[in-house]
């Protein structure tokens, strides 16, 4: 552990709910909601394309940022990548300390990002890549405790020897990822617990090629893991339970030929149950991540979180059934994480499609009442609108990417569908605006072409295929940004972005939502009809969500712009903070 002390503040205590004082910017989603909805007008619609560069500070980190800072008081505090700490000046940028967190290793399932932070009265929690929660004092960065969530030295990854040799990978593969636990999310805080998950359980062996980015998946019966979210005592660190999304009860679930919403999933039921009692064990690496921030209902103490893709990611020859619950929506009780209930958007899934944009809780009506929802953007290219109490799915929104081949089986030769892995959305989180029944959510338009392939081994293997995907050519891709309506679920307006957009949202009182480009342009839209009012351009991608905050009545935009690397996007590290002129 290294703490670089510049200047220490005196530490203004809060209560838990942080979110309370709408100068402050004191949980990731900006409110146990998760609506990443700042009430802040000074910026708006009228003045906004006179904002300004305020300050910028530079990390010293140039990898994928994804950091969504916490602002409490008249401090800024910032994760980076491979997990240091920074507090800054809220006002002018100057840092005040830097906890820098020492790995055990710097290798990751998942790449180096960190999205961000929870705070508790006086203390801030981070996750970190190489398997810890820590606690630390908000007013000096000092270390109060560290505990090991997960030993992932445990972990097995997949390889490019064994079973995949003598398949044609190019000559110049490599690889920059593979199934293995890490910790990349920011954690929730709630009645006294620190809540974290954790990522990579069904990754798949992610490669550079002369192709681009390849991801495959293999069911060779040593690699996968099973995805999990626990909660830990502020105080001591203490475990206090844990919940896996796979477990060996029903994993099969009900076979279903259709999603829960009634689209075909073109699968060979009878091949499946035909090896189903030889593969009854396959929960055991089943994968299922936790990627983002859990939403929780303050009344029932419920929590509402995505979970990941089964492993082996895409192939399911080795994992029969419905896989339940990965790639599902579901709600736990936070006193003793039992499950109240699960929506499995997509059963056995081959596609990658996890449930990984944070869920946010709000109310909606339906056939003339009022009702208490929970929603979440899925990689599908839908917005899923629930009933909070019984999971069951109110409507459906149109379609924010385009939809093409949804649900085809991989093949041979290879069949292209849109979304492909990438998404729909991806982990960025949406905004919601109550005021307008809104939802703002980034879409990604990237169709990718899947193939299933035969393996050059032993046939007496139970693992006969890899699956894989490629991407179509660059010009064939672009993102989305697009309102949807929280009562029908209809457009109401999408703007096109000359880029697949991942980062997430904000929206503001002030009429504007803000987001960012992967070739570095921050920009800002009216609300209203998704015009766009401002922009800025500078190298780095933008691909971090953005906050608002204000220190002595001056109203601040603050994101990360500092790439993201598995999606081609300059990798930087700036945090760049904007205000109007004086």
């Amino acid at each position: 552990m290294r703490i670089r002390a510049c200047s220490i503040t005196p530490l203004l205590l809060v209560s838990t709910l942080l979110s309370a004082a709408p100068e402050d910017w004191s949980t990731y989603g900006n409110g146990l909601e998760n609506h990443r909805f700042s009430p802040l007008s000074q910026i708006d619609k009228s003045n906004v394309h006179k904002l300004e560069l305020a300050w910028q500070f530079n990390n010293g980190i140039k990898a994928t940022f994804q950091s969504s800072p916490l602002k409490i008081g008249n401090t800024l505090y910032l994760t980076t990548p491979f997990n240091h700490v920074v507090a800054l000046e809220a006002e002018t940028g100057k840092q005040l300390w830097r906890y820098e967190h020492p790995l055990t290793s710097k290798k990751s399932c998942c790449g180096p990002s960190n999205r961000g932070l929870a705070a508790k009265d006086d203390r801030l929690f981070m996750a970190t890549i190489d398997g810890h929660l820590i606690a630390l004092k908000r007013n000096d960065g000092s270390l109060l405790w560290d505990k090991k969530v997960e030993d992932l030295s445990l972990s097995v990854q997949e390889s490019i020897d064994g079973l995949l040799e003598g398949v044609s990978l190019g000559d110049n593969a490599k690889v920059i990822g593979g199934t293995s636990h890490s910790f990349n999310m920011a954690p929730q805080v709630f009645n006294n617990m620190v809540i974290v998950g954790s990522t990579g359980a069904g990754y798949g062996l992610h490669l550079d090629t002369d192709d681009g980015l390849r991801v495959i998946g293999l069911g060779d019966g040593r690699t996968g893991l099973r995805g999990f979210v626990a909660a830990f005592d502020v105080e001591t660190g203490n475990e206090l339970w844990r919940w896996y999304s796979v477990t060996g009860e029903n994993w099969v679930g009900e076979w279903r030929e259709l999603t829960p919403s009634g689209a075909n999933l073109n699968r060979d039921i009878g091949k499946e149950k035909s090896s189903a009692e030889r593969f009854k064990n396959s929960w055991k690496l089943g994968g299922g991540s936790i990627w983002t921030t859990p939403a929780v209902d303050t009344e029932t103490g419920w929590l509402f979180l995505g979970t990941g893709n089964p492993a082996p990611n895409m192939d399911s020859s080795t994992r029969p059934g419905d896989n339940l619950h990965t790639s599902s929506l579901v709600a736990l009780d936070s006193k003793t994480g039992e499950i109240k209930w699960a929506y499995q958007q997509v059963p056995h899934d081959r596609w990658g499609y996890d449930v990984s944009s944070p869920p946010v809780l709000f109310e909606t009506t339906y056939n003339g009442k009022k009702i208490k929802a929970v929603g979440q953007a899925g990689k599908t290219g839908w917005f899923y609108v629930h009933n909070r109490e019984t999971g069951k799915l109110l409507f459906k929104s149109d379609a924010f990417v385009p939809q093409d081949n949804l649900f085809a089986d991989p093949t041979e030769k290879g069949v292209t569908i849109s979304p492909g892995i990438a998404g729909g959305t991806s982990w960025s989180p949406v905004t919601v605006n109550t005021a307008k029944n809104s939802v703002y959510v980034t879409g990604i338009h990237r169709p990718a072409t899947y193939y299933r392939k035969h393996l050059n081994n032993n046939d007496a293997l139970p693992w006969q295929t890899y699956t894989y995907f490629e991407f179509e050519h660059d010009d064939e891709m672009y993102g989305t940004l697009s309102s949807i309506n929280l009562q029908t679920g209809k457009l109401q307006w999408q703007h096109n972005s000359r880029l697949p957009m991942v980062g997430g949202t904000l929206a503001t009182a002030g009429g504007l939502v803000f987001s960012g480009e992967g070739d570095g342009e921050f920009f800002a839209l009216d609300e209203d009809s998704g015009k766009k009012l401002w922009s800025f351009q500078q190298q780095y991608g933008v691909n971090a969500p953005p906050i608002s905050y204000t220190v002595n009545g001056k109203q601040y935009i603050a994101v990360a712009a500092g790439g993201n690397k598995i999606a081609g996007y300059l990798p930087g590290d700036s945090l760049l903070v904007f205000s109007l002129p004086d």
